[in-house]
């Protein structure tokens, strides 16, 4: 196994990942760090919470100087909350070197933002409204930048961000650095990459299927009418430790969050409907287990990287058989036993049969 010390990176940087327990590269850090550090454009494919935020942070912390005052690296992720996540593993790696970071994202007070934007920024991290924000008020300038990062591409395209990502680029230097990490390379993505890449190499995580190999995966087959009760009774049968609770929308999110509420279960809802602080809130309590269940719509769990999550349940089936292997893939982590339940009505049987195909299993069943 490939040690981070043989990927050159510098003895700061190594001293501080063994502080944080991290001695070994994941094999998108192994085949991405000395692309990116090297200066080359790089196209990477690889499931979440396969270590894909270090893949490119600590490459751009090496390639990085403190000493000039101007933004240097950008970050650009679809949601606040993987923006916050990204931050803060950045700011675990302040230590080995002590750049100035930012983290833009909507939902934040933006006068603080510009307060900050006043010292010498090095890094920024951003949502992309939040972003073009910024550039229209002149208050981010990326006339020096070096290196952009465009991160779960396919969930930015997937959340009809393209238009802002391509205004973003036209900000940037024609000769500039461009990492695209995705979770997936569809058209659409490679697209919007190469159009804006020079050679890129390409880097490709084979789907694991180990990660599905600890997850015990269960059908619960029922009907619109009688999917909460059905719910309920798993629940109570499960009591997980922890949970994530997916639905389609945010509406089904707040109605499923006021029933169970009501019913006496520890639950919280997570969308993009809530404020930027009720969100951060609800997620550190998640974190810290004084919620059971977290309700989420699927972007708003997007790439989030929880310890501890002992059950999936998939109030709402997904809309493809992609969507429900990252659904599933929150529990089952650093070989742990995971467990998930599939909710499935009749007319849900299409995409049950496409989801069967793609994982190649026929999913138990049970009717209640």
């Amino acid at each position: 196994m490939i040690k981070f010390k043989e990927l050159g990176l510098s003895d700061d940087i190594l001293s501080t990942l063994k502080f944080q327990g991290i001695n070994e590269p994941t094999p998108i850090q192994e085949q991405s760090i000395m692309f990116v550090k090297d200066g080359n454009d790089v196209i990477a494919e690889a499931q979440t919470g396969t270590g894909k935020t270090l893949a490119f942070l600590l490459p751009m912390f090496e390639n990085i100087s403190p000493d000039i005052d101007t933004i240097q690296g950008l970050i650009v992720t679809p949601t606040r909350e993987l923006a916050i996540q990204i931050t803060q593993e950045a700011m675990k790696l302040k230590e080995a070197k002590d750049l100035n970071i930012l983290a833009a994202y909507g939902g934040k007070d933006i006068g603080a933002q510009l307060k900050k934007l006043k010292g010498n920024i090095h890094l920024v991290i951003a949502t992309p409204g939040r972003l073009l924000d910024h550039l229209d008020r002149k208050s981010i300038n990326l006339d020096h930048l070096k290196t952009l990062v465009l991160d779960e591409a396919d969930q930015m395209l997937l959340m009809g961000f393209k238009n802002e990502v391509e205004s973003i680029i036209k900000h940037t230097p024609k000769k500039r650095q461009t990492l695209c990490f995705s979770a997936t390379m569809n058209s659409q993505v490679k697209k919007l990459a190469y159009k804006n890449m020079c050679d890129p190499k390409l880097v490709i995580i084979e789907k694991e299927e180990v990660t599905l190999k600890n997850i015990e995966q269960v059908l619960i087959e029922t009907t619109d009418r009688r999917k909460q009760d059905a719910l309920c009774t798993i629940l109570d049968e499960e009591n997980p430790f922890m949970a994530i609770i997916f639905c389609r929308t945010q509406r089904r999110v707040d109605n499923l969050e006021v029933a169970l509420y009501q019913k006496g279960y520890n639950c919280q809802k997570l969308h993009g409907g809530l404020s930027q602080s009720k969100r951060e809130r609800v997620m550190k309590a998640f974190k810290k287990t004084d919620i059971q269940y977290l309700i989420a719509t699927e972007v708003a769990a997007r790439g989030l990287d929880i310890a501890g999550v002992t059950h999936v349940f998939n109030y709402d089936i997904p809309e493809n058989a992609e969507s429900y292997i990252h659904r599933i893939g929150r529990t089952g982590r650093a070989g742990e036993k995971g467990y998930t339940f599939l909710f499935a009505a009749p007319k849900d049987k299409k995409i049950l049969d496409a989801i069967e195909t793609e994982i190649k299993l026929h999913i138990p069943r049970r009717t209640l």
